[in-house]
C-alpha cells in the first residue's frame, strides 16, 4: 500500500490500439483505451492515480500510483498491433504492513499486537508461549492480531527477564522485546 504498481501489456509489433480494463474489489470498473492513429487516450471511470505509460523500447504499461486497498482486483489488457492481438491478465493483491507494538496489560503480562495488516500477521513469542492469537477484522479489509504472553512449562523453566515477540508478514518482519 502506498507504493506504485506497474502492470505491462505484451509488446509485439507496433501498437494500433491498447485497452486496459480494471475491476477493483471496491468501486466501479475503469477502462483506458489508447489509439495510435490519433495518439489519444480515452478514460472511463478511472481515478487520477491510474495512467498509461509508454517508454521507448519497453512494453506499454498501466501505472497505479500510491496503490490503496481499493485498487485490489483484476486488471486485463488487450493490445492490437501489426503482429496480432495480445492479452495479459493480472490479479493485484495489496499488502498492508501491520503496525507492531509490544506492551504490558493491567496484570503485567506482555501483549503483542500487529495492528491493521493485510493479510493478518503471524505472531511468535520467545521464550515460547502457550497463548493463542486473537484476530479482529476491520471494514477496510485489514486485520489486527493480538496475543497475550502465557508462559508454558518450557518457558517457565528457561525463564529470562526479557520476552520477545516476532511479527511475521509478507511485507516484512519485526521483533520487539520487553523486560
Amino acid at each position: 500500500v502506498g507504493d506504485s504498481s506497474v502492470l505491462t501489456c505484451p509488446l509485439k509489433g507496433n501498437v494500433t490500439m491498447l485497452t486496459w480494463r480494471t475491476r477493483p474489489k471496491a468501486g466501479g470498473p475503469c477502462c483506458l483505451v489508447y489509439r495510435a492513429d490519433t495518439n489519444m487516450t480515452n478514460r472511463t471511470n478511472c481515478s487520477d492515480n491510474i495512467n498509461l505509460t509508454f517508454r521507448a523500447g519497453l512494453a506499454p504499461a498501466l501505472e497505479i500510483q500510491q496503490v490503496g486497498v481499493a485498487q485490489e482486483g483484476n486488471y486485463s489488457c488487450e493490445m492490437v498491433s501489426t503482429e496480432g492481438n495480445f492479452h495479459a491478465t493480472y490479479h493485484l493483491t495489496v499488502l498492508v504492513p501491520p503496525r507492531p507494538s509490544l506492551y504490558c496489560d493491567e496484570q503485567g503480562s506482555p501483549v503483542c499486537e500487529a495492528a491493521a495488516g493485510k493479510p493478518p500477521a503471524q505472531l511468535l513469542w520467545l521464550p515460547e508461549s502457550s497463548s493463542s492469537a486473537e484476530e479482529k477484522g476491520h471494514d477496510n479489509g485489514t486485520v489486527t492480531v493480538l496475543s497475550r504472553f502465557t508462559a508454558s512449562n518450557t518457558s517457565v523453566t528457561n525463564m529470562s527477564n526479557v520476552t520477545t515477540c516476532t511479527v511475521s508478514h509478507p511485507a516484512g518482519s519485526w521483533s520487539r522485546s520487553i523486560a
